[in-house]
């Protein structure tokens, strides 16, 4: 079994900045994809950004060149760094991993509240 846990959620003002991590631990060799999702209040969770085993990185068009995601494989981390942050980036924001190169999430996080509010 994978348990992720993640942390660095807040409140933070428009424009600016946040990083969330999201830690592995368990069978860690399970996993070849790790990502992050969102969810808003009355909407569908939604994928934000994604980076299998590599290089490869994947974002949802609505934070592509404000968000990075990247990955510690020493520390079997994640993150997401959030810049230029936005009232519509408000969301519970869960991390995943996935057996299978770009594939759908297997193992979540308990999520973490992101808010984006003057």
């Amino acid at each position: 079994q994978v348990q992720l846990v993640e942390s660095g959620g807040g409140l933070v003002q428009p424009g600016g900045s946040l990083t969330l991590s999201c830690a592995a631990s368990g069978f860690i060799s399970g996993i070849n994809t790790m990502g992050w999702y969102r969810q808003a209040p009355g909407k569908e969770r939604e994928l934000v950004a994604s980076m299998p085993s590599g290089s490869i990185r994947n974002y949802a068009d609505s934070v592509k060149g404000r968000f990075t995601i990247a990955r510690d494989n020493a520390k079997n981390t994640v993150y997401l760094q959030m810049n230029s942050l936005k009232p519509e980036d408000t969301a519970v924001y869960y991390c995943y991993g996935s057996k299978f190169f770009n594939g759908p999430p297997h193992y979540w996080g308990q999520g973490t509240q992101v808010t984006v509010s003057s």
